[in-house]
């Protein structure tokens, strides 16, 4: 079993899942493979909402962590976080939305939204994996969790 620590490498791990499925998706839609483009980004989403329950889970149970970062680190760190959240609030209709047009069969729309959804997606995804590693491994806080 796993306690509510190992959720940001876990929520993490589904962050680089979706990174990697999303990505794939974009080739095989950009290839002509529409059914390996549907499996990859329906699984993308799976990945994603796995995501989001772990974040919100650990959130309510530990709370807020916050880095302490000054100097040329939070130079990096916070322009990043400040980005990522923004985006993350955008990310979730983007993605509904989007697959609301497939469900209507409404390609022309699904693509039209997809060409902002995909990239916003893509770099909260990422951006969800540097700020763990930045923020768990690479340069934690002097009173870690």
């Amino acid at each position: 079993m796993f306690s509510i620590s190992d959720l940001p490498a876990l929520n993490a791990s589904f962050n680089f899942i979706s990174t990697v499925l999303i990505l794939t998706g974009w080739y095989f839609i950009r290839h002509g493979a529409w059914r390996q483009h549907m499996t990859c980004m329906i699984t993308a989403v799976i990945s994603s909402t796995f995501f989001l329950t772990g974040y919100i889970v650990y959130h309510v149970r530990v709370g807020e962590k916050s880095s302490g970062y000054t100097g040329w680190l939070a130079a990096i760190y916070f322009p990043i976080l400040a980005t990522h959240v923004l985006l993350a609030f955008v990310t979730l209709p983007l993605v509904i939305v989007t697959l609301v047009q497939v469900f209507r069969r409404r390609w022309d729309r699904h693509r039209r939204i997809a060409r902002w959804t995909l990239p916003i997606w893509l770099y909260v995804s990422v951006t969800g994996v540097l700020i763990y590693f930045m923020l768990y491994k690479w340069f934690p806080p002097s009173n870690p969790l």
